[in-house]
């Protein structure tokens, strides 16, 4: 099969942390040598891709911010093309915020002006936090956004808690699932991406470290799918899922021989 482009994921798959996953740099370089038009996409919501790219530069890898997209980037296009003129309560990071107030968007602080919550990774979360959102979320039209569902973050010192896990509590207390999941897999992300990579669903492979979000996303896209063992997946998660890769890799170096 001949790729033209490739979805890659970050952490887990290129980087833990801010340092380089062993096999990433021959894996990106066997997909230059191929012609692969490339584009990472994270759920990390709160770094724009200008600063993503300064942490893969970190890592040792040269990638231009036009390459990345991020839940912040499908959150922010999202919010902007249907909630453009609502007031968001935010349980987010200061740099969630700052993507959102950039672009227009009004945040507000008053729980009780809420139109629209936006729920994310959130470092500083507590139980007042927590009562707050809760305040947000009483209104009857109040829609509940997600930034993206990942439990859990490959990091340098061990896997840490992600947006689902703020997303699940909140959604716990207000005793309702939020109206939408952005990040992957989610259909505003994919379309991000096929607008973004143009290239055709059959010549493109994703290649990320999880299945509910990776390989869901080309699943759905109707995407090659390649599953690498680098970040949260383990054997045990892979054979009690109901999703499937195409192909199961020990690292990003062995998309060589998806790619011969």
């Amino acid at each position: 099969m001949t790729y033209r482009g490739v979805v890659l994921d970050v952490d887990g798959t290129v980087v833990r942390g801010d340092e380089p996953i062993p096999g990433a740099a021959e894996g990106l370089d066997h997909l230059a040598a191929a012609g692969c038009r490339r584009l990472f996409v994270s759920n990390n919501p709160t770094k724009r891709p200008p600063a993503y790219a300064e942490r893969l530069g970190r890592a040792g890898f040269d990638v231009d911010p036009a390459e990345i997209i991020t839940a912040g980037t499908v959150t922010t296009t999202y919010l902007g093309e249907r909630h453009d003129d609502d007031a968001l309560f935010v349980v987010g990071e200061p740099a969630l915020v700052e993507q959102l107030t950039d672009a227009g968007l009004t945040v507000v602080d008053e729980a009780a002006r809420a139109e629209a919550v936006v729920l994310s990774i959130d470092r500083s979360f507590d139980y007042d936090r927590l009562c707050a959102a809760l305040r947000a979320c009483e209104g009857d039209d109040v829609t509940l956004v997600g930034t993206d569902p990942d439990m859990l973050i490959p990091a340098a010192g061990g896997d840490l808690p992600g947006s689902g896990a703020i997303i699940n509590a909140v959604a716990g207390v207000v005793g309702r699932d939020p109206d939408v999941v952005l990040g992957k897999p989610s259909e505003p992300a994919l379309r991000i991406v096929r607008d973004r990579l143009g290239v055709s669903p059959s010549a493109c492979l994703v290649v990320g470290d999880r299945l509910d979000t990776d390989v869901a996303l080309g699943d759905r896209a109707g995407m090659t799918t390649a599953l690498v063992r680098t970040g949260v997946t383990d054997d045990a998660d892979l054979a009690e899922s109901d999703i499937s890769p195409d192909y199961v890799l020990d690292s990003l170096a062995d998309v060589e021989r998806i790619l011969d």
